[in-house]
């Protein structure tokens, strides 16, 4: 089985988000995504907003600056004519995400006349869709990652398209930096190992790069060494894959159609599980009453979910309906068909193991997001890790529009979760790992006494007047202690006499199974905090 990757063209629009936005190139503006800029303008990237940039520092420097926040619908609908265009080349273009795409070109080289005259041809038709909004540029090399990147990175400036010679996509790759991988945490391990680039991560054996990076790191390894992500596999997935459903009535709004989506999709990942196989690529087929058909392909990096698949229906539905008048149907639709183009075996997900977002977090920043967006910046507040001896200021609330929850997710890798108290500043007489699972915002009065039934002091030296044998809460029958630690004395703040605190903490066990904190402080006991 030959390991070639096919031969590819990529498509790529500049600043495609602020363009679906409808920003003007002359003037500054952005678009956000979890209050950070993800694409800017050149207006803005001349007085320094460049991707990555919080919001408020982004207004620092550049306080005329236009914000849209990201609508990932938005743009999947805005470059709808973009793949059109492309489509009067070949009808197999396959999408990543809105502002790429790309298609195998055996076929179309050949009927227009070689790679260099079909990569010129694309750039004509797509710059007269794009109307002088943004510019467009198209590579063509071995593979679809060495394509992007051919015509991200490409060295001639006379033309918006870039050829990479049959087997040379590797030494093409080479001197590109590591980053352009664009998996954050792995390339982070690997500059600190010295490997800043392609090259350097292609010389290294597969085997040992399998080892010590798993999967993930293997699948990054073959494309810096110029390959396809995955080997090639030539079976076809089985045609029992394909889920179609008849809509009657016909489907005339975006909703409709993608209540459909979502039951195909369903169907689809249940027939996948049970086989214990994943989509990376997605046909997404529809017909009209009028007799009109669509098709689209949609690729994803890792595993298609069930809740991905209907995204990205959903997204190429609203730019079918949405579209022009000379490009929507003339009808609604009456009948959605999915079909996995590309099914690999299920190796299995550890999520989290390089500390990246999963896909819960990045919907829970997205609806954050939307909420922001609907309430205003100031509404939505969010938890954030803060200095302290106590519980209750180890966690602050604050805005999200002054912290970045994205970056915060990405950094959160195995060995800090291991050890959360790794990245804070040191606060002698912080409490060990474990921390409290629940923090009273009020503390709850209780008593303590020992065996004969004397109240439980602790004298200036931090020591017990006796062994704690009881826990009395008001209304309820005493509790027995089976076992205890601490006392923990705590003085801070000693220098200001409104904020002082002198205390002593001590953890309980007591015989309903329970674990909790406890302060003694101005001669009384409290509970301050339940361990789970």
């Amino acid at each position: 089985m030959s390991s070639s990757p096919i031969r590819t063209l990529a498509v790529w629009c500049a600043d495609w988000p602020v363009v679906a936005a409808g920003g003007d190139p002359a003037r500054p503006s952005a678009v956000l995504a979890a209050n950070r800029v993800i694409a800017s303008s050149p207006a803005a990237r001349e007085l320094g907003v460049v991707r990555g940039l919080r919001r408020r520092e982004a207004q620092g420097r550049c306080p005329e600056l236009v914000i849209t926040e990201r609508d990932i619908s938005r743009e999947a609908r805005a470059f709808e004519p973009v793949v059109a265009a492309v489509e009067a080349f070949t009808p197999r273009i396959e999408l990543t995400r809105p502002g790429r795409c790309a298609f195998p070109t055996r076929g179309p080289a050949r009927y227009f006349g070689g790679d260099h005259a079909l990569a010129d041809l694309v750039v004509d038709g797509v710059s007269v869709v794009l109307n002088k909004q943004t510019f467009c540029r198209v590579g063509i090399a071995d593979g679809p990652f060495a394509a992007e990147l051919a015509a991200r990175y490409r060295n001639d400036a006379s033309s918006g398209a870039m050829v990479v010679p049959a087997g040379d996509s590797a030494s093409f790759l080479a001197p590109l930096a590591i980053t352009t991988l664009e998996r954050p945490e792995l390339t982070t391990v690997l500059t600190q190992l010295g490997i800043r680039s392609l090259g350097d991560f292609a010389q290294l054996p597969a085997a040992d790069v399998l080892a010590r990076f798993g999967d993930e790191g293997l699948r990054a390894h073959r494309l810096a060494s110029g390959l396809d992500e995955r080997p090639p596999d030539t079976q076809k997935p089985p045609a029992d894959l394909t889920f179609v459903s008849e809509i009657d009535p016909p489907a005339h709004r975006v909703d409709q159609a993608a209540f459909v989506a979502r039951a195909l999709a369903e169907q689809l990942n249940d027939a996948l599980d049970a086989l214990g196989g994943v989509c990376i690529n997605v046909a997404i087929e529809v017909e009209t009453e009028h007799g009109e058909q669509q098709v689209r392909l949609w690729r994803h990096e890792g595993a298609l979910s069930a809740a991905a698949i209907v995204d990205r229906a959903r997204w190429q539905i609203e730019g079918w309906l949405n579209g022009s008048e000379a490009s929507r149907p003339t009808g609604g639709l009456i009948r959605m068909a999915l079909a996995p183009e590309e099914v690999v075996a299920a190796k299995g997900r550890q999520l989290g193991f390089w500390g990246e977002a999963t896909e819960l977090d990045e919907r829970a920043i997205r609806a954050l997001t939307r909420v922001q967006g609907l309430l205003g910046v100031e509404a939505v507040w969010v938890p954030e890790p803060a200095g302290g001896r106590h519980p209750r200021e180890q966690i602050a609330l604050v805005q999200m529009a002054t912290t970045d929850l994205a970056t915060r997710i990405e950094n959160a890798s195995a060995r800090r979760q291991a050890q959360p108290e790794a990245n804070l500043p040191p606060w002698p007489g912080r409490l060990p790992s474990p921390s409290p699972g629940v923090v009273f915002q009020s503390s709850l009065p209780v008593a303590v006494v020992g065996a004969d039934g004397d109240a439980v002091a602790v004298d200036g030296r931090g020591e017990l007047s006796g062994p704690p044998g009881r826990l009395v809460i008001p209304g309820n029958p005493s509790i027995d202690i089976v076992a205890w630690a601490g006392p923990w004395p705590i003085d801070e703040r000693w220098w200001d006499h409104r904020t002082r605190r002198r205390c002593a903490r001590l953890q309980v066990v007591t015989n309903d199974d329970v674990a909790r904190l406890l302060v003694l402080e101005g001669g009384a006991w409290f509970v301050e905090a339940l361990y789970d």
